[in-house]
């Protein structure tokens, strides 16, 4: 029974736990909150747009820029004073007459505002007044506003932080049971999901104002009943679907528009998959795959995501009361097997999904004929029996055992089958005992399966554990993988290539889109092969990504660096990399225009007798030579990140990331302080 039957039954054991409260928090300051248009990757709640401008300004100290302000002042001020004198005497001068004292005096204002107009533009420029108005008197003037003007302008100004201001309109009864019950943003964000849904079929309404009324802030709830994660610690905005990670920092390589912004990613940027690369010790698990796990976690307690989680039991991806489906082959606690075959339609697909994962990276050359003697063998058992073979029974089939092959001829026969599957089965009972036999390396790689410690994760029968598949990608799950990476290191090998690809192919495959079907792996070097670099590129249409984590490009195959490079949309380089896994980020980010500045220093010449004895004479007391300097300037074309930066000058705790979104967008690489 896959994991699409135990569903309800799932819900029926969980239902009776009492639904989980967040902690009190202002809602309608948090729900109505600006959010405003930002670049990919600028985290939207609280932002500020960034000053470019001010901030050149603010890097002149203070004190140089009151003291160069004032000696501009007192200058400008005997300026006026003579500039006055000597414009009217010089009108005197001329023969200007003033007949009356009405004419005289307009005449001596023009001249007083002429010269006011010339030492303000003059010396204003060079003192940086404006400069000194906006830092020191703006904000001075600011701070007298008067309380009675401060309230006048609140009266004016209407308030909209009704966070249910849509629903009340609809549904009074439903609104007015919110107001009176404790709500988390988990709760915001799936009800407000739920209305969406309303407001594109109005028929829902009565049904989402009686499930409002009767359960309140736990209406639309997750089949688990969840309402919130245990000991969340990221950063989220439920509202955008972000998660902040950290600070784009304020140095010269970032764009203006992203310096000092919180720093985020949402579905929009995972949707083009993001490969992460950086030695043990970086912070890529605790700083990258736990935020994104945890925000994935959340969006499908509201109802809009799905998350699949990959990685050692001992890695720190949440614990497992985040998560309704844990996987961990191996051990006796596990509530939950593996469907080996994905529960896959099509036995020739999941036969060669299998094989893919069966085989060892030094040995995929022979994958081809692997998936053909893997498909001769699974395909007939599924005609006879109407499922696919289990671990001991695939493995004494492939091995050539005589018993087994009798038993699904007999199989095969009964049900009229056996005409149409002979060729599989004469072809792959030709090739046993040969040298060349891919059956006999299969049956080996499933020895590895086929232990006591993993008889209930993979094996049918009563006593087998319910088994996960991927199929239930259609659903707002929560899934871990713990692999054995300690006790069976080439097992968490073969499964975690195996996940991997049942999760890009059930992603691509879905027929309910609307949720964002989301994959962290902590490390991916034994799951990526050619074919999944192939399937990255198909989930962006299919509103899905995969996060995947790497200590260096060298644990793949050599041809598959540079495809998986361009099948990721987003790229994120750890401190600590070696040189040569930093050429490959440097190559992708490419180049740009720089303005570089060449200073040449040549031994003074010129001049005649008198200058040259000067100069001799000052080389002879100082013991320094006279020397020209030449300033030479050019736009020359520099890397964005150098492979000797990414490899040696990136500090701790930091990272460099490029984006792009699943429409394209792209935003050149930032300098991140995840710290922060």
């Amino acid at each position: 029974m896959g994991l699409d039957g135990t569903r309800g039954q799932q819900a029926q054991r969980t239902s009776s736990v009492p639904p989980q409260r967040t902690l009190p928090f202002d809602l309608a300051a948090w729900a109505t909150e600006p959010r405003p248009d930002t670049p990919p990757g600028v985290f939207r709640l609280g932002h500020r747009p960034h000053d470019e401008t001010r901030a050149e300004q603010a890097a002149v100290p203070a004190r140089h820029l009151l003291l160069r302000a004032a000696l501009n002042l007192v200058v400008a001020w005997f300026a006026f004073i003579y500039g006055v004198g000597l414009v009217l005497s010089g009108l005197q001068l001329v023969g200007v007459q003033y007949t009356d004292s009405d004419s005289a005096t307009t005449e001596v204002l023009v001249v007083n505002v002429v010269v006011l107009v010339v030492v303000i533009r003059v010396f204003g420029g060079m003192g940086r007044w404006a400069e000194v108005w906006r830092r020191y008197v703006t904000p001075l003037l600011s701070r007298t506003v008067t309380v009675e003007e401060s309230q006048d302008a609140a009266e004016r100004t209407p308030l909209t932080t009704d966070p249910w201001a849509g629903i009340r309109g609809a549904a009074p009864q439903a609104a007015r049971r919110l107001d009176g019950e404790p709500v988390g943003d988990v709760d915001y964000a799936r009800i407000r999901h739920a209305w969406e849904t309303v407001l594109a079929d109005p028929e829902l309404l009565p049904a989402f104002a009686e499930q409002v009324e009767v359960r309140g802030a736990a209406a639309c709830a997750h089949p688990s009943e969840a309402r919130d994660l245990p000991g969340r610690s990221g950063r989220h905005d439920l509202l955008t679907r972000q998660v902040r990670l950290g600070t784009a920092q304020n140095v010269v390589k970032n764009p203006p528009a992203h310096r000092s912004a919180g720093f985020a990613l949402d579905p929009q940027l995972i949707g083009t998959s993001l490969l992460a690369v950086g030695p043990a010790g970086t912070g890529k698990t605790a700083r990258l795959a736990r935020p994104v796990a945890e925000a994935l976690c959340l969006q499908a307690l509201a109802g809009t995501a799905c998350a699949v989680v990959i990685g050692a039991a001992e890695s720190d991806l949440g614990p497992d009361a985040w998560y309704d489906v844990v996987i961990a082959p191996g051990d006796p606690a596990s509530p939950y097997g593996l469907d080996l075959y994905g529960a896959a339609a099509d036995p020739d697909e999941a036969a060669a999904r299998l094989a893919d994962a069966l085989l060892p990276d030094e040995l995929a050359a022979r994958a081809e004929t692997a998936r053909t003697a893997l498909q001769q063998v699974v395909g007939p058992y599924h005609a006879a029996y109407g499922r696919y073979p289990g671990v001991r029974e695939l493995r004494a089939l492939l091995g050539g055992d005589q018993d087994a092959w009798a038993v699904l001829r007999k199989a095969l026969q009964a049900g009229g089958l056996l005409a149409v599957h002979e060729a599989d089965l004469l072809h792959r009972e030709s090739r046993h005992g040969r040298v060349d036999d891919p059956g006999t390396l299969l049956a080996d790689r499933l020895a590895l399966l086929d232990r006591p410690v993993f008889a209930r994760s993979f094996a049918g029968g009563p006593d087998a554990l319910p088994p996960f598949a991927m199929r239930a990608l259609e659903h707002p799950l929560r899934v871990r993988v713990k692999l054995p990476e300690r006790s069976h290191p080439e097992v968490a090998r073969m499964l975690s290539r195996l996940v991997v690809a049942q999760f890009v192919q059930a992603a691509s495959a879905r027929t309910e889109r609307s949720l964002f079907a989301g994959l962290v792996v902590d490390d991916a070097s034994a799951a990526v092969d050619a074919q999944i670099v192939r399937g990255l590129q198909r989930m962006r249409a299919a509103n899905a990504g995969a996060v995947l984590l790497l200590r260096t490009l060298v644990d793949l195959p050599e041809p598959l660096r540079a495809p998986l490079f361009g099948a990721v949309g987003c790229r994120m380089a750890f401190p600590g990399i070696a040189p040569w896994d930093g050429r490959l980020f440097s190559e992708a980010w490419g180049t740009h225009l720089v303005t570089e500045t060449a200073v040449t220093h040549t031994p003074d010449t010129s001049g005649g007798l008198v200058r040259k004895a000067a100069r001799a004479g000052r080389k002879a007391l100082s013991g320094t030579t006279a020397q020209t300097e030449s300033v030479t300037t050019r736009d020359v074309e520099r890397h964005r990140w150098s492979p000797s930066d990414l490899a040696h000058a990136l500090p701790s705790g930091h990272a460099v990331v490029s984006l792009t979104t699943v429409d394209g967008d792209q935003v050149p690489p930032l300098l991140v302080d995840l710290r922060d």
